[in-house]
């Protein structure tokens, strides 16, 4: 039954239908804010996904380019692989729904957002939570919904919900917020060094204003949503349950004691396999019964001392941080290089400078292609889990991560004027047990300083953990791999002394309170302060000098109209100059040139060519010119290149010349004053005068001129 439902929300429309397309879909609905349309769709396979444990769920987020009126560039002029942007839309559908699915809901699920329309001011991922959401409760498919999704920015310390692209501008803070009738649900984004009392609004500020977007959806499940499915869950409980938790807990506790992450995950693997062996056969029907037990049991083990007694698999308290060790300068050919280790996370963070001609263009639905000068590439390679795969292009979750930590660096960078650099940084996962984004962030911000780029200030993060009980709440600083995996939340927040600049928080549980996220982001700061002064022990601030491998990059002002001399004839001038040199040159329309080089030397030749292509004559100055052409009237004198001027017959010399061949001839260097230049850029120059300046015959200076062409 078709159905349209709209509300003013954040001062424009946003509309619902349903049951107007993709009628085959298990839900379908159609989004629309401003002039941005999202088609979202939901369908989940009718029985469960056999040999797993784990919900199957794939979320695809996807901008056509024709809804912002464009043909995709390239040859097949189509839409290729995911951008950027597509996967961590993605990203923030699949990590808002899927801890509302229902534990043991095993069917392979598929959400597609597709962006229909855009009208460059509304953030269509926004709609994608909402729809997704939106067409899962009108579905029949399992889903403890509804949820609904908010953009939050602050102007003038003023919070702004669902900012247009341009108020983003000007906006010190971009915070997406996620959230259901129990509390938020996730939460991405970041901002200038923001309070963290003041991130806290934020959130909640959103939180609140997302509210009357679940009655919306609420009242559509109820005029016409389906009747949910049921569906097959692993079964949990009974004596063969209760027999496989009492065989392995003695098991797994002693397999804990193994302090080594590999030696540990190869013990506890080796307890699953004999106890699937020993309880039903590895490939019996009741294998993944089996395994979901000792899962059980796993999580028992793990989270039990946690609420008993304060302590972790580990040993540590709850707020104690891992031991770290910083390095810096380890490679000897790279810009800036560091080694960042926490317990048994490293990440080697490499930085590389370069042009602007190194930029990189990105393209949006949201506006007008803009370029980065700052990249951050996030690489988590099998063996640094000690795992073997092949490598493949970057996933989501390297991506996502990436993406985090470049934000968080981000806001401590210099302008382009201060420092006119690309600059590209590369982060090696080595090893990891828990947080190597953060540890990204960390490791990042000392390869930066051992470059020599002037940050703001130092930026550290750390990744914060909750495990809540019936009555119990512990909220855990800088959580490891196995607390991950067993934990409730997962709060990454990055910043410096003074305030955050990113935050990611994902939960496995139905949502959180404001106290809860008021205490993890304060330990979160102590957490973050204490790593901050390991950090600068080891780099107290970036280093004076570049590199003497990195470029260095000079940038000089001609007048614009010159452009064209310094380029030449189909380029002619700018390619001698760069061969001659090995220069990069980067010229803008502005007249900036920026001459980059790792030679001094090199920089300094290339600035002198560059300035003797754009030089303008001055009134009153004496330049050492070449006779390019003889007229009956006078010679015209080239005095630098492209720029020539006339030397009439009567200042040729201090006599009366009959015949301008008489004294010249093409080709002949001479000295010459420049008398003036009128307002057409025409240039009148004189021999006579310096000739008269010295007091010599004409004859004399003639011949003078010819020696000095001989020679």
């Amino acid at each position: 039954m078709y159905k349209k439902i709209e509300r003013e929300w954040a001062g424009r429309t946003l509309a619902i239908e349903i049951d107007k397309v993709a009628k085959q879909a298990d839900g379908a609905v159609l989004v629309h804010y401003g002039e941005t349309v999202v088609l979202v769709t939901a369908v989940a396979n009718r029985e469960p996904k056999e040999g797993i444990d784990f919900f199957p769920l794939l979320a695809n987020y996807v901008e056509m380019t024709y809804a912002a009126g464009r043909i995709p560039g390239g040859f097949f002029k189509r839409e290729g692989r995911p951008t950027d942007r597509e996967i961590l839309s993605s990203r923030l559908i699949d990590r808002g729904i899927r801890p509302l699915f229902p534990k043991g809901f095993r069917n392979d699920t598929q959400v597609v957002a597709t962006v229909l329309s855009s009208d460059r001011q509304n953030d269509p991922s926004i709609l994608g939570i909402i729809g997704a959401s939106t067409a899962l409760q009108i579905s029949d498919i399992p889903f403890e919904g509804p949820l609904a999704g908010v953009k939050v920015g602050r102007i003038d310390k003023a919070f702004i919900i669902n900012p247009t692209t341009e108020e983003l501008t000007r906006s010190d803070l971009d915070l997406i917020v996620s959230g259901n009738r129990q509390g938020v649900v996730m939460v991405e984004g970041g901002g200038s060094i923001v309070d963290e009392g003041v991130m806290l609004e934020a959130i909640f500020y959103g939180y609140e204003a997302l509210k009357p977007i679940l009655d919306l959806q609420d009242e559509l499940k109820a005029d016409c949503g389906k009747e949910k499915r049921p569906y097959t869950s692993l079964a949990e409980g009974g004596p063969l349950w209760e027999e496989v938790k009492g065989w392995v807990k003695p098991l797994l506790t002693a397999a804990f004691g193994i302090s080594h992450k590999i030696e540990r995950r190869d013990k506890i693997q080796e307890i699953y396999q004999e106890a699937a062996e020993r309880f039903g056969g590895a490939e019996g029907e009741s294998a993944p019964v089996v395994r979901k037990a000792c899962e059980d049991a796993d999580r028992e083990l793990v989270r039990s001392p946690i609420f008993q007694e304060k302590k972790r698999m580990d040993g540590r308290g709850l707020a104690d941080i891992r031991p770290i060790s910083c390095e810096v300068g380890l490679l000897p050919r790279t810009h800036g290089s560091a080694l960042f280790t926490r317990g048994e996370t490293q990440v080697m963070a490499v930085t590389t400078f370069g042009t602007s001609e190194d930029e990189k263009k990105v393209e949006s639905l949201l506006g007008e292609a803009f370029y980065k000068t700052f990249m951050l590439h996030y690489n988590f390679p099998p063996f640094s889990v000690g795992e073997v795969s092949f490598l493949r292009s970057p996933s989501r979750r390297e991506v996502g991560h990436g993406f985090l930590a470049e934000r968080a660096l981000l806001p401590l960078l210099p302008s382009a004027e201060e420092f006119p650099y690309t600059i590209r940084l590369v982060s090696e996962v080595l090893e990891s047990n828990g947080s190597s984004s953060m540890a990204t962030v960390c490791g990042g911000c000392l390869s930066l300083m051992d470059a020599g780029v002037p940050i703001k200030a130092p930026v550290a993060g750390i990744a914060m953990g909750l495990m809540k009980g019936a009555d119990q709440v512990a909220i855990l600083t800088d959580i490891a791999g196995d607390e991950d995996h067993h934990g409730d939340m997962d709060f990454k927040v990055a910043g410096t002394a003074e305030g955050i600049t990113a935050l990611q928080m994902d939960v496995k549980i139905p949502g959180l309170s404001k106290e809860i996220m008021g205490q993890a982001l304060r330990q979160a700061r102590e957490a973050r302060l204490a790593v901050l002064d390991v950090m600068t022990k080891t780099l107290e601030k970036p280093r004076a000098e570049l590199s003497k491998h990195a470029p260095r990059i000079v940038t000089i002002q001609i007048n614009p109209d010159r452009i064209r001399d310094v380029v030449g004839p189909l380029g002619k001038n700018i390619r001698s100059i760069i061969e001659r040199t090995g220069c990069k040159i980067d010229i803008e329309d502005t007249g900036a040139i920026k001459i980059a080089s790792s030679s001094p030397e090199a920089i300094e030749e290339a600035i002198a060519l560059v300035k003797g292509c754009s030089q303008e004559a001055e009134i009153g100055e004496v330049y050492m010119g070449k006779v390019k052409k003889i007229m009956d009237f006078g010679a015209f004198v080239e005095i630098m290149p492209g720029v020539e001027g006339l030397v009439h017959i009567s200042q040729l010399a201090r006599e009366r010349v009959a015949k301008v061949t008489d004294v010249l001839k093409v080709g002949d260097e001479i000295q010459v004053k420049v008398l003036e230049i009128d307002g057409n850029g025409k240039i009148r120059l004189s021999r006579r005068a310096l000739l008269v300046e010295e007091g010599s015959g004409g004859s004399g200076g003639h011949e003078r001129d010819k020696r000095r062409n001989a020679r």
